[in-house]
């Protein structure tokens, strides 16, 4: 495979790995992002699952000025006290027992992976393998890309990594047969739905189901709850609708509300597998990060946000169920709280740049499935607004 390795006299230096729309914004509030020119755009995508609390949320931007004006940054090397502070937080609102910090979903699933395998050398496997999902995203680095299931975007990486088996998502019955056929798995690795694949969400009770397997098993079970986590679906992390706990959590984006930051989690044995010198992050959960994030529990927590997500997710999904009742354009409206996806009946061609031009940005993941990541702080009449746009924008194509 050969790629033009050279820029164009003229264009930008910046790599052309994202095929962006033109548009370019230059602030925001709330839900609302506004261009050069002024105009608004209602914001149902919130820079995909982060910006959770909206633009310019002022908790947040207090938290990182006053931060700013003291310190940014020291080094793992020493304590950290915001860190610290943050790190029993989030383990009061999970159950999990301690955390590493980091930088990024993909950074934190990294984590999660490098448990598994020190988990399963600890027993003296020398090849531990983990269980993946079809349909899977965990991330772009060498070891997440392995573990996600997409050939488009592995494709010109190989070799992926050893150590990784898959099977499919939501069915017990697979991960008992693939079990059966495969030595040395140590770990699951699993998101509770999956964002990527089109907001998949499993069968009721699976978690459960699963969390059962790797006690019999001795596997550790990991959950994904970069995009899920944070308040998106209904609690702080989407496992808490099942009577489970995790023994490796996983959480980023909406941590932060726009400022990098990813937080792996573990519980009971997965908690003391990094040891000294085990793992390490230069800027991870340094100081200007905490301060964000603690502004974002404080306002999720105070405020009631998960709860309200489920309010507005629920008024949502109705609203465009009734939008376009008697429409042959929509196959199904599924998700929990504010994470939804609307399969259509079609492909979902030209949706992306026909709600542009009504005032609405959002996505579309796979061929048919339109994608809202709403803020958690939208009013309803925002909500409805959002509704009313994104039903004349599927009734105009």
């Amino acid at each position: 495979m050969t790629q033009n390795l050279s820029a164009d006299a003229g264009q930008s230096h910046v790599m052309p790995t994202y095929a962006r729309l033109p548009v370019s914004f230059e602030r925001g509030k709330g839900v609302w992002l506004y261009n050069a020119e002024g105009n608004p755009y209602l914001d149902a995508l919130t820079g995909i699952a982060v910006c959770g609390l909206g633009h310019a949320h002022e908790g947040v931007r207090h938290a990182i000025s006053q931060q700013a004006d003291t310190l940014l940054h020291t080094s793992n090397l020493y304590e950290i006290d915001l860190q610290s502070r943050l790190a029993d937080r989030l383990c009061e609102v999970s159950g999990m027992d301690n955390v590493f910090f980091c930088n990024s979903g993909a950074e934190s699933n990294e984590a999660a992976i490098k448990i598994a395998r020190m988990y399963g050398h600890c027993q003296d496997i020398d090849n531990p393998t983990i269980l993946v999902m079809r349909g899977a995203f965990h991330g772009r680095t060498l070891a997440t890309l392995t573990a996600t299931a997409n050939r488009k975007i592995q494709a010109g990486f190989e070799p992926l990594l050893s150590g990784f088996v898959r099977t499919e998502f939501g069915d017990m019955d697979a991960v008992r047969a693939t079990a059966k056929n495969t030595k040395h798995i140590v770990a699951v690795l699993a998101e509770p739905i999956q964002g990527e694949a089109g907001i998949n969400q499993p069968p009721k009770g699976y978690l459960q189901e699963l969390r059962k397997h790797c006690d019999a098993e001795g596997w550790l079970l990991m959950l994904d709850e970069v995009q899920t986590g944070n308040g998106r679906t209904g609690k702080y992390f989407a496992f808490q609708h099942e009577d489970i706990l995790p023994d490796v959590l996983t959480t980023a984006k909406g941590l932060g509300n726009g400022v990098p930051i990813g937080a792996c989690l573990a519980a009971g044995k997965a908690a003391g597998v990094l040891g000294l010198g085990a793992h390490a992050t230069t800027f991870g959960g340094n100081l200007l990060a905490c301060a964000a994030a603690h502004a974002v529990l404080d306002t999720i927590l105070d405020e009631g946000l998960a709860a309200r997500a489920s309010e507005l997710g629920e008024r949502i999904r109705d609203g465009v169920d009734q939008g376009l009742k008697g429409s042959n354009r929509i196959k199904e409206i599924r998700g929990l709280g504010l994470m939804i996806g609307i399969e259509l009946a079609d492909e979902t061609k030209g949706v992306v740049q026909a709600a542009m031009e009504k005032g609405l940005l959002l996505n579309c993941i796979g061929d048919r499935v339109v994608r809202l990541l709403p803020a958690l702080t939208m009013t309803d009449e925002e909500a409805d607004e959002l509704v009313q746009r994104l039903v004349a924008t599927l009734e105009s194509l």
